[in-house]
């Protein structure tokens, strides 16, 4: 998230195209000319309070807020809306979410090549934002159970995302840099706090909406669940008021001619350079000291250097996607840990998405303390603490977050209920008779496992495990109640789990064989399901907008998710009366059971079993791996730029802002192509993370060995003196096509 975040200011474009020669070679008119009156002084643009902030920059910082509120806003609940709401496995929603991330940070090239060569900055924001918001709208829709089924759904959300990914990448590398273009050359001390104020409304829009969101998603139901329609729609109206508000002070800002895309120029030279080479390979013709000597020919000596030097940063960029890669899965893998953790701090529940809240929290805070603190002390320890060397500690800092998620995900799988496997179910028999019941099963090696009497309403404290030899398998089972012997028979599937319900039948009992739905909580929330023993349908009504209905005589319904809490009077309904039920404590991430009886004079009661456990775990135990990766952030992605801009000439600044973007996109890519070929378990894969980034972060210690820092000050001096050489032996090149 950081690495969109700094050094927004633009650098100018030295390598201009020269004007016509035409201008030097008017007509002359013999006829006398009447004097032209003297031109009008420009009107300075207004002034904020007197200041020297031009009043522009004010419609631009709000327009950023806002649209930094819609991304990150709709990107918090994206995974789990894949999972829950189009029903998308967990590699696939994270295999998706990351290809998302990566168009995002692709797009930005597109974005600058079109303002720099063809639209404009205010034009090309302007354009791309009406796409951003369209891109929003459909998203919407796509949110919407009641437009259409699974197809219409998963289609809208995908055209949906690239219309947002194409706004959002658009205007990514256009808006900083048209705040920059409202100042005045004597005006850099303004300059650089407006960036800085930038900086802080990119931090506060995600910081507010990752809070935000997610609690429009679960703590505002529609549709009978989760409300991922205004979780979207709120983003998707932000980025309209964005869009408005930069709108309105389009009188007022300073609009720049498109000057051509130094990415472009930069691209053309190596491209000719290389080409160049391979045309001249003779062994005749003089070798040259750089392979970037041959565009000599056809591009000035200056630019050439620069993109020497750009080309020695570039080569320190090739081991950075993998740390993105890691930093990147806050949103995925870490987002679906938390939805298995209990969000219950005491004071506050959070949603599994909030978590992420903690990224912008924790930077506003490290980037201080880094600064002021931190380096401080260890220079005066003596301490050579180089930007390459913080670099590489950011790296391990990612690798030793990783561990930490590794090893609280093996205590989520050591504390969550155990799962059928192949020829295995889980059973649980729930006597809702009005005394014991003896159950045993006929001609099977798994009676012995049901071979205790089952008092009446007796809660099971666990489910058994039945060994089936075959997919599917026909059990009988012999009930002995009181004196009456009863024997049944039910069929069932493998890796499933099943509830064996015993219910008086008249002076007999029977028994009705009910399959479980396995992993039924979402996103932390509670699960419940009712099974009625009244003559009549009851209705009840779980704050949602829609009541659950149970049918008559041990109807059983099926489950629902509801908040976690108490429940001390839930409203019910039949055909001829009203009450209300106590279901009591409903703990995070548990399914229960109620079942409803009229068997005393208090009128109807519920029962209540637990299917599956409540979680343990609580999601405080994210907060060590997120603040090392923040921490890891701090040092890798601000002392990464800094060093970068430090090293390159002024020229290459955009060009290296789109570098720098590139690698973040490359590194969700990594993501998604492990996500979806790895095939490894949670806890292995995130070890599998760690060990990668440590094995390059040992590369990149190489690499930042052998690098030799370089004073952008003497690279001009360089150029003069490298490049003369060169105007000697240009008579024997083949230049195909080439204007010398």
């Amino acid at each position: 998230m950081l690495g969109e975040r700094e050094s927004k200011e633009p650098a100018m474009n030295p390598f201009r195209k020269n004007e016509s020669k035409e201008t030097f070679f008017l007509p002359v008119s013999t006829e006398e000319v009447p004097p032209r009156p003297p031109s009008l002084p420009k009107k300075p643009p207004p002034k904020i309070c007197g200041s020297n902030y031009p009043l522009s920059i004010a419609f631009i910082v709000v327009n950023e807020f806002c649209e930094r509120f819609s991304y990150y806003g709709m990107k918090a609940v994206l995974t789990l809306y894949f999972l829950y709401f189009l029903h998308w496995t967990e590699d696939t929603s994270t295999s998706v979410y990351h290809a998302f991330t990566s168009l995002c940070y692709f797009t930005p090239i597109l974005g600058a090549a079109i303002a720099d060569s063809w639209l404009g900055k205010f034009k090309t924001i302007v354009y791309l934002s009406l796409v951003y918001v369209f891109g929003h709208v459909i998203k919407s829709l796509g949110a919407l159970p009641v437009l259409g089924g699974h197809m219409v759904h998963t289609v809208l959300s995908l055209v949906g995302l690239s219309l947002i990914a194409l706004g959002t990448g658009g205007i990514k590398p256009c808006v900083a840099a048209f705040g920059g273009d409202q100042f005045e050359q004597k005006h850099e001390e303004e300059r650089a706090r407006y960036f800085s104020v930038f900086y802080l409304s990119i931090n506060a829009g995600s910081l507010i909406s990752t809070f935000i969101t997610p609690m429009l998603r679960g703590d505002v139901q529609c549709f009978g669940g989760d409300c991922y329609a205004l979780a979207f729609g709120v983003p998707g109206l932000l980025m309209v008021i964005a869009l408005v508000v930069f709108a309105m002070g389009s009188k007022m800002y300073k609009k720049t001619p498109p000057e051509g895309n130094i990415v472009t120029q930069v691209v053309k030279c190596i491209w000719f350079a290389v080409s160049n080479r391979f045309k001249n390979r003779s062994g005749d013709i003089t070798k040259r000291e750089h392979w970037l000597d041959w565009a000599a020919e056809k591009y000035p000596k200056r630019l050439i250097m620069d993109v020497k030097a750009l080309t020695r940063i570039l080569f320190l960029y090739i081991p950075l996607p993998m740390f993105w890669a890691l930093l990147e899965q806050q949103g995925s893998r870490w987002t679906l840990q938390a939805t298995r953790m209990n969000g219950n701090l005491g004071f506050i529940v959070l949603q599994p998405e909030q978590m992420q809240v903690l990224n912008p929290l924790l930077v506003l805070i490290f980037i201080p303390l880094f600064d002021l603190v931190i380096y401080r002390l260890v220079s005066k320890c003596g301490i050579n603490f180089s930007s390459l060397r913080k670099m590489a500690v950011g790296m391990i800092l990612a690798c030793l977050a990783f561990a930490v998620v590794a090893v609280v995900e093996i205590k989520i799988n050591e504390m969550a209920p155990p799962q059928p496997g192949r020829q295995e179910i889980f059973l649980q028999v729930l006597n809702l008779a009005n005394d014991e019941v003896k159950v045993t099963m006929q001609g099977d090696e798994n009676n012995s496992l049901l071979a205790e009497s089952i008092k009446s309403f007796q809660k099971m404290s666990h489910y058994s495990k039945l060994h089936l030899k075959t997919e599917s398998k026909d059990f009988h089972f012999h009930l002995k109640y009181r004196n009456l012997s009863v024997y049944t028979e039910h069929s069932v599937e493998e890796k499933n789990w099943y509830s064996l319900l015993i219910r008086e039948d008249g002076n007999s009992i029977s028994s009705m064989m009910v399959k479980d739905t396995e992993n039924v909580t979402t996103n932390g929330m509670t699960a419940v399901r009712f099974v009625n023993t009244l003559s009549k349908e009851v209705n009840i009504s779980l704050g949602t907008n829609l009541p659950l209905s149970v049918g008559e005589d041990y109807g059983v319904s099926a489950y629902r998710t509801v908040q976690t809490g108490e429940y001390p009077a839930v409203q019910c309904k039949t055909e001829d009366d009203d009450f209300s039920l106590n279901l009591g404590l409903v703990d995070f991430g548990a399914a229960y059971l109620f079942v409803i009886t009229n068997s005393t004079n208090q009128g109807p009661q519920a029962w209540k079993t637990e299917d599956i456990p409540a979680t343990k775990i609580s999601i405080a135990w994210q907060l060590p791996q997120y603040v090392l990766v923040t921490a890891a952030e701090v040092m890798f992605s601000v002392t990464g730029l800094e060093f970068s801009y430090s090293q390159a000439p002024s020229s290459m600044k955009s060009v290296l802002q789109a570098a720098w973007l590139l690698t973040i996109g490359v590194g969700n890519f990594i993501v998604l192509t492990v996500a979806q070929f790895g095939g490894l378990v949670q806890w292995a894969e995130f070890i599998l993370f760690s060990c990668l980034l440590l094995v390059v972060c040992l590369v990149f210690s190489i690499m930042a060995y052998y690098y030799v820092p370089e004073k952008p000050e003497n690279i001009q001096e360089l150029a003069d003196k490298q490049i003369p050489y060169m105007q000697k032996n240009m008579i024997n090149l083949k230049t195909k096509n080439t204007k010398l």
